[in-house]
């Protein structure tokens, strides 16, 4: 089945809300089309998810990425950064689907997923 991932990696307030919403709409109209979406947060977005600091941006970020678990999307981290931070806990609890990053990276070229980076 054709996917589309969304990378998300950027901690900017735009990235982190653009990113994560759309993700939400492609989820709107992908299954009609016989089309995954799936999302990989990274990098400096990833130590967003703690949901420490930013303000509104980073809440608005953070019920984004539940509301996709919530949808059934797939949503990943790279476990060694969660472990690193010491948020691996909170990240699982939360629904996260936490791996490697290299290997997800790989995962999505074998895969031939189209991604898309925010």
């Amino acid at each position: 089945m054709p996917k589309t991932v969304i990378h998300v990696f950027h901690d900017d307030d735009d990235a982190l809300a653009t990113g994560t919403r759309v993700a939400q709409r492609i989820q709107e109209i992908a299954p009609d089309h016989g089309s995954g979406v799936e999302v990989f947060c990274f990098g400096p977005a990833q130590r967003r998810l703690s949901g420490e600091g930013g303000g509104e941006p980073v809440a608005t970020f953070n019920r984004q990425v539940d509301e996709l678990i919530a949808g059934g999307v797939v949503v990943g981290a790279c476990v060694n950064a969660a472990r690193a931070d010491g948020t691996e806990g909170e990240l699982i609890r939360r629904g996260l689907n936490l791996r490697v990053a290299r290997d997800e990276f790989l995962r999505f070229t074998l895969e031939q997923a189209t991604v898309i980076t925010f």
